[in-house]
């Protein structure tokens, strides 16, 4: 009996690295200005929202920056290689962003400063709500077909980032418009128990997809169907 490879061809494969790379290098690039905008505005308006905003994107360039160093390898071999360790970075960002926003949540939740509005500040949030859902999605679509774990575990930390901006923008609306200061860090309490979960399932190397899917066909387990894939995944 023939052997049949589930996996992309080779040429396939290194046309969705060099996508990875190109959108790790763009994600890296537009956290860069949005950690350097959110931080300058929130020191401005007093805004422990828009610090932790800022400093969230600080969190997603380490993330994005260990992908790009992953895939900087030119050998298919060297970059399964190097898929571990990570993956073992994305989750310390994962839990270091949880750490940061629900310490900074049950601040502002204690009544430590009142923030002021900052339109720089909702403005930011708007633009980041419409760039960060493309950047993950294609992100996770490349990941998931190549079978790239660490791929997929940047991405979701990119549509955390997603969360994160449209929590900002209602905290910083129901702030500036009705004064209802306790709305985002309830909210961002939320986000912090996800960033968790999502962090345990990077340490514990639960990608959509198994590293080993461009490889050959792997066996199905009580977890993944025929492709290695968690229920709810579509890599195959």
């Amino acid at each position: 009996m023939t052997a049949v490879s589930l996996g992309p061809s080779p040429a396939r494969r290194e046309v969705l690295a060099e996508r990875i790379r190109l959108l790790v290098a763009a994600t890296i690039t537009y956290n860069v200005v949005e950690a350097a905008v959110a931080i300058t505005a929130g020191a401005l308006a007093s805004s422990t929202a828009l610090i932790g905003f800022g400093l969230d994107s600080v969190i997603e360039v380490s993330s994005a920056a260990a992908v790009a160093w992953q895939f900087s390898a030119a050998d298919h071999a060297v970059r399964d290689a190097r898929e571990q360790r990570t993956l073992r970075i994305i989750a310390l960002s994962f839990f270091a962003l949880a750490a940061y926003v629900g310490v900074d949540a049950v601040r502002a939740l204690t009544g430590t400063g009142e923030a002021e509005r900052s339109i720089p500040g909702i403005v930011l949030a708007v633009l980041s709500l419409a760039v960060m859902p493309f950047l993950s999605a294609a992100q996770r679509k490349a990941g998931r077909e190549l079978g790239s774990a660490s791929a997929v575990a940047d991405s979701q930390q990119t549509l955390l980032c997603t969360y994160l901006s449209a929590v900002l923008l209602a905290g910083l609306l129901l702030n500036a418009t009705l004064g209802w200061s306790w709305a985002d860090p309830i909210a961002a309490l939320v986000i912090a128990v996800i960033a968790v979960k999502e962090g345990r399932d990077a340490w514990q190397g639960k990608g959509c997809c198994a590293a080993s899917t461009a490889a050959a066909a792997p066996k199905a387990d009580a977890g993944t169907d025929v492709c290695g894939c968690r229920p709810g995944c579509d890599c195959c």
